[in-house]
């Protein structure tokens, strides 16, 4: 604790930098030294004030799940660390390297949407139109910092272990900005909440937020499914049954999902790198070894589904090596009973705009 805030005294200064500098591109956007385009077709974002780990990938998610019964939406994402460059469509077939893997979960999931890859969401988006001119909504992923797009409905995502009014900018707290930018968003949720969230926890949150007048604040959780088996969907792993976990995962922030595999397990060991990482074979012989050396019995190896568009680039390894990887579905659901108005407002959002 003590080398900790040691640390984040001595990078003050290049937060501070970094905050000048940030501060100042906001401002020339505010000023309209730099224009943000309007379309004329709905654009909602969801984003965050910090680096990685918020759930914006499983929230997008929950909006094409309730919205896509009834419209033509499209997904616009940079692709992180991508291998390509360029405005890319997104198709199943296509591996993380070259689409990221988060838009390929997307590809996979609903192979009814179109999914797009792009550095420029401004230059993307007439490119989604054009490709595709029966577009209803177009959901940005992670650009609630990219602000050459002014989207219609701007939703910002904040964790309930970390939320943005006690973190610090870059590089000694997660802040991609000042905390002021919050004022951006229209709606704002705590995400990856306890199950067991009361209603007065709730409200001194909210209370620390002090959101504006036009801001509604929710409070979102993940409900997580039976793992089912990587190679083959068909097959479900019971966690019922005691079986001890091996977590491997490239994800920001895990103890949300550790905390779940701990409440399903009497033993869990995690084997973790950093966000996004493309994992090579020495990792996998790693994985296969610390696995070996579980104690004998009922055994699995646990993964989310963002990980496993980059593990399956080692497909033929893992099938010809046997190791029983199971990946771990996850859908956002909200407290009190207020997915309804959540829904309501983005609905309300949706029949009242004009191009």
């Amino acid at each position: 604790m003590v080398q900790s805030k040691i640390a984040k005294a001595l990078l003050s200064p290049f937060s501070l930098l970094y905050g000048l500098g940030v501060g100042f591109r906001n401002w020339t956007y505010r000023q309209k030294l730099r224009k943000s385009i309007e379309f004329s077709v709905p654009v909602i974002s969801v984003g965050n004030l910090s680096v990685g780990g918020a759930g914006k990938t499983p929230h997008i998610e929950y909006l094409i799940r309730g919205l896509s019964p009834y419209l033509n939406i499209a997904t616009l994402s940079r692709g992180y660390r991508r291998k390509t460059r360029g405005f890319l469509e997104v198709l199943p077939q296509m591996n993380a390297e070259q689409v990221g893997d988060e838009p390929l979960q997307y590809a996979r999931k609903f192979p009814d949407l179109m999914v797009t890859v792009a550095e420029e969401r401004a230059y993307a988006i007439p490119e989604i139109i054009g490709r595709r001119p029966d577009t209803q909504l177009v959901l940005l992923d992670d650009a609630f910092q990219h602000r050459a797009v002014k989207p219609g409905l701007n939703i910002l995502l904040t964790e309930f272990s970390n939320p943005y009014t006690r973190d610090h900018l870059l590089p000694s707290g997660r802040l991609r900005e000042w905390r002021s930018g919050a004022a951006r968003a229209d709606l704002i949720v705590v995400s990856k909440c306890p199950r067991d969230l009361t209603r007065e926890a709730a409200d001194a949150l909210i209370a620390e937020i002090d959101p504006l007048s036009h801001q509604q604040v929710f409070f979102s959780y993940y409900d997580y499914a039976a793992p089912y088996y990587m190679l083959d969907h068909r097959y479900r792993l019971k966690m019922d049954e005691g079986v001890n976990v091996l977590l491997i995962s490239a994800i920001a922030n895990t103890e949300y999902l550790i905390d779940h595999l701990k409440r399903q397990s009497p033993h869990v060991q995690s084997l973790e790198y950093e966000d996004h990482h493309y994992f090579n074979r020495r990792d996998l012989a790693t994985l296969q070894l610390r696995f070996q050396e579980m104690p004998a019995g009922h055994k699995a190896i646990i993964t989310t589904e963002k990980d496993a568009t980059r593990l399956e680039l080692h497909r033929d390894f893992i099938r010809d090596e046997r190791l029983p990887i199971f990946v771990l579905p996850l859908a956002v659901r909200f407290h009190f009973g207020e997915g309804p108005e959540f829904d309501r407002i983005v609905r309300d959002y949706l029949l009242q705009f004009k191009a």
